[in-house]
């Protein structure tokens, strides 16, 4: 009974959230894909100009297969961009592009979110596969120990969505602060502003559904040791 309350109070409504946020962001990154801005500049150009004006030359941008892929990887300090942001010439695509370069400026004064998300990182990516294993494992084995572990990884997996969404929200400000200085006007500005807050709204779904997981698991322990 518990556990059939908590999916409909909570991750119910989590998973519909993230599944809401998915299609807003794409339905308006195509939206506004058809809006192109005023001066003709492309993706690729303005995050160079952008790189070149904040003294980062020595960052590189490529384009990148797949739609919406872009992002910036700290490792190689390059700004990926995916085809309809490298060329193009929409406020979606020039949203996108200042985005990713709010990332590597975010890199480059060694912003504290984006340097413990980095930390995070490989962590997160070994929970994805471990963490729900080992908490079922000890559930069934009925070992304390291992249900434990799995929830210290999971709780970290959780750190990483929840720390992950200032660190966009800032790349976001960032970028329209910049794209507001003499690379798009007001009107065209109104319209990635609506872009790029549909893609931090992806960032709240995936930290709601991370945590809504997270106390699953947690009212999982406390019921098994009331078994």
């Amino acid at each position: 009974m518990v556990f059939h309350s908590f999916y409909l109070i909570l991750l119910v409504p989590a998973i519909l959230l993230s599944l809401y946020a998915q299609f807003k962001v794409q339905s308006t990154f195509k939206k506004y894909l058809t809006v192109n801005n005023s001066k003709g500049l492309t993706g690729a150009m303005v995050a160079r100009t952008i790189l070149d004006r904040q003294g980062m030359p020595d960052v590189e941008i490529e384009q990148v297969d797949g739609y919406l892929s872009d992002h910036y990887d700290p490792q190689t300090r390059t700004v990926r961009l995916s085809p309809e942001v490298y060329n193009g010439t929409s406020v979606s695509s020039l949203g996108v592009a200042a985005h990713e370069t709010g990332h590597a400026i975010q890199h480059n004064i060694r912003y504290l979110p984006l340097s413990i998300r980095s930390i995070l990182v490989p962590i997160a990516n070994i929970s994805s596969w471990t963490a729900i294993p080992l908490i079922i494992m000890g559930l069934i084995i009925q070992q304390i120990g291992l249900i434990i572990i799995g929830i210290i990884i999971f709780s970290l997996a959780v750190a990483f969505q929840l720390i992950t969404l200032p660190v966009e929200i800032n790349a976001s400000k960032r970028a329209l602060a910049i794209l507001s200085d003499g690379f798009l006007t007001p009107d065209e500005l109104k319209h990635t502003k609506k872009v790029l807050s549909a893609a931090s709204m992806t960032y709240v779904a995936a930290g709601t559904v991370a945590f809504a997981e997270f106390l699953k698991s947690i009212l999982q322990f406390f019921n098994s040791r009331n078994d």
